[in-house]
């Protein structure tokens, strides 16, 4: 049976991939993973691409090998291969466990060859995403973070196709289609931040704020996306506008007097290129402070083993270890 989320998914994905790609779908038995599988089964069968499924057990639960055993009867009934990885270590650190599974995904990803890892993320979960990074203190990079597309490096994409879905429209698609949802108790724990926050802190908003509470949000986010996207296009002109072309420095009298938010990105991409470092932002106030002076003063900086000082003009960095020895 066709119905109107296949046609909404099979649109959404066709933008997102393209022919002769391998795909890896990362699931749990969920109802977001089972419903992404069937769609991806009945709308892309009979097209050229490429997929396989991958599930990682943190073992949490006792009943863990039984979980592992019911996704592999689910991909093998859709005729697809799978891994499956097992957590040694016990992790009960919900961003611990989250670094894991990515840090999991990527490395298979990459040494398998596969071009793209497609998640199950639904609107409600990019809704729940952004409270909990404005809670955070997150910039406004953070906030955008979950995206229909986004690039790990130049051959490996993360591609999320249910973001354009809401939780009730997958939990009606799951029992139309009487998907064998695995139940995990472990989303119930109140205990665990976004648990509380989706059944607490989210429908107290919804019953006395604002109904269309998630729409408000994801039309937020919409525009926040769209206008981080124009900042960091235009930080990216300015950092190949302002770097050396054969050492590693930044012209400061190109990026003096250029807007904060440009300022601050071209610093961090300048950071994190050569020296693979998130410098600290008191680091970084202190450095565009000097920049916007008049006079630029000869100033050494020291931040994160890393020594930043000004020469004629240029910001030079280098390991406070390697000037040492």
């Amino acid at each position: 049976m066709y119905t109107f989320l296949h046609k909404k998914f099979k649109l959404s994905l066709i933008k997102l991939l393209k022919k002769n790609e391998r795909s890896l779908i990362a699931i749990s038995g969920g109802q977001d993973s089972l419903c992404l599988v069937k769609l991806i089964h009945e709308c892309f069968k009979k097209y050229k691409y490429k997929f396989e499924a991958i599930y990682i057990d943190h073992q949490w639960k006792k009943d863990s090998l039984k979980h592992s055993q019911h996704i592999v009867n689910i991909i093998h009934q859709i005729d697809i291969p799978i891994s499956i990885y097992q957590i040694k270590d016990l992790v009960f650190s919900e961003a611990e466990a989250r670094a894991i599974r990515y840090q999991i995904l990527i490395q298979h990803a990459l040494q398998n060859n596969f071009t793209n890892i497609i998640t199950g993320h639904n609107q409600n979960d990019q809704t729940e995403t952004l409270i909990q990074n404005l809670i955070r203190g997150s910039s406004l990079d953070g906030i955008t973070g979950l995206t229909a597309k986004r690039k790990i490096n130049y051959s490996l994409s993360i591609i999320r196709p249910l973001l354009n879905f809401n939780r009730e429209e997958i939990g009606w698609f799951c029992r139309k289609f009487c998907l064998p949802i695995w139940s995990d108790t472990s989303n119930y724990n109140y205990k665990i931040q976004r648990n509380r926050l989706r059944y607490e802190l989210l429908p107290y908003l919804q019953k006395y704020f604002n109904p269309n509470i998630n729409k408000s949000i994801n039309n937020f986010l919409y525009l926040s996306i769209r206008e981080n996207e124009y900042i960091r296009e235009n930080s990216i002109k300015l950092y190949i506008k302002s770097k050396h072309d054969q050492l590693v420095s930044l012209n400061l009298g190109i990026i003096k007097n250029q807007h904060y938010a440009l300022q601050k990105r071209t610093l961090q991409m300048y950071f994190h290129y050569h020296f693979n470092k998130n410098i600290k932002t008191s680091s970084l106030e202190k450095i565009i402070s000097i920049i916007n002076q008049e006079k630029i003063p000869s100033l050494i900086i020291y931040s994160d083993n890393l020594i930043i000082q000004e020469q004629n003009g240029w910001l030079y960095t280098n390991f406070k270890n390697r000037i040492n020895s």
